[in-house]
């Protein structure tokens, strides 16, 4: 079986799928059709095709398809697939694919059109990757970026939507025909995870597509919320990922921490969204405050993940640019 045939069709493939996906989200949200899993439909074919891809690597290779930064790319974008059906699944939102789906497009172009073709192929494992950890490690580690990225994603456009409006004037504002429990769970302070087994996600926040008429001030609350939830999950899985990475390390190299750019960058990436879960955990902040930290977060994730394979070297070498 020719493979290479089969992974170019799957990668082509998958970017047309994620960019019809993007420009069906952005016409049916603007245009509020009323006819809103046209969009859900293709991220699933774009999430089945992503995934096809990479098993079909794996059995390709023999090894989980994470050795190089290609395959970590192909990964972060099937990641950010899956987190926008979970959030469709839970919550009902479907203009959230106006964000995801472009993120998950870039970064699939940027591994397809981008990367030199050297990079693209599949590898054995250097003597470094040869452990079971790559699977434990790096599988957690993507997939805190890609949660990460999208709650941070959702801060920005936050913040966006609240330029011009203050923070008193968004969480005080009173809505008719919303349901309550909206309101009770975005003024509270409480842990991201905590009232979710109560009633369920989808019915402490409304759709916007149901609530009559919709309104900025609903759009912003629903979007602080579910940023602080997502970044709350991603923040475990970041934790989990590093800790993982330092026992490999040890076992690798001889030393739990090295100062390694990535480990460093890694490091900054936990603190930054530490500091944001404290404040919204313990401060109690809402709205424009922890929106910006999460913000400043989310250019240090893609730094993290991408930027340091592009201007240095380190024990991470396996994912740099070569010159």
């Amino acid at each position: 079986m020719n493979y290479s045939i089969i992974e170019n069709f799957l990668s082509n493939f998958s970017f047309l799928t994620l960019l019809l996906t993007m420009i069906l989200y952005w016409v049916q949200t603007s245009f509020q059709w009323k006819n809103q899993n046209s969009g859900t439909f293709l991220m699933f074919i774009a999430n089945f095709s992503l995934l096809f891809l990479l098993v079909l690597r794996w059995k390709e290779s023999g090894h989980f398809p994470l050795s190089n930064l290609y395959e970590s790319l192909v990964f972060l974008s099937w990641c950010c697939t899956t987190v926008q059906l979970i959030i469709e699944n839970l919550t009902t939102q479907k203009f959230l694919g106006c964000l995801t789906a472009p993120t998950a497009l870039l970064t699939n172009a940027f591994a397809n059109f981008t990367l030199p073709v050297e990079m693209q192929q599949s590898s054995p494992l250097v003597p470094a990757l040869q452990s079971n950890w790559l699977m434990m490690h790096v599988t957690v580690m993507i997939l805190s970026y890609a949660a990460l990225i999208c709650g941070s994603l959702l801060s920005i456009a936050f913040l966006i939507i609240t330029r011009n409006m203050d923070d008193k004037t968004v969480f005080d504002q009173d809505f008719q025909n919303v349901n309550t429990k909206f309101s009770t769970l975005t003024t509270a302070s409480t842990s991201p995870f905590s009232q979710m087994n109560e009633i369920g996600l989808t019915n402490q926040i409304p759709s916007i597509e149901e609530s009559n008429p919709p309104t900025k001030f609903l759009l912003a609350k629903t979007l602080d919320n579910l940023s602080y939830r997502i970044l709350g999950i991603g923040f475990p899985f970041l934790t989990i990922g590093i800790l993982s990475g330092a026992v490999w390390a040890n076992e690798a190299w001889g030393s739990y921490w090295s100062w390694d750019p990535k480990e460093t960058w890694a490091l900054l990436t936990w603190l930054v969204f530490a500091i944001y879960l404290h404040t919204r955990f313990t401060k109690a902040w809402q709205g424009k405050k922890p929106a910006l930290i999460a913000s400043i977060g989310f250019l240090i994730v893609w730094i993290c993940f991408l930027g340091v394979n592009l201007i240095g070297q380190g024990l991470h070498s396996y994912g740099w640019f070569q010159n």
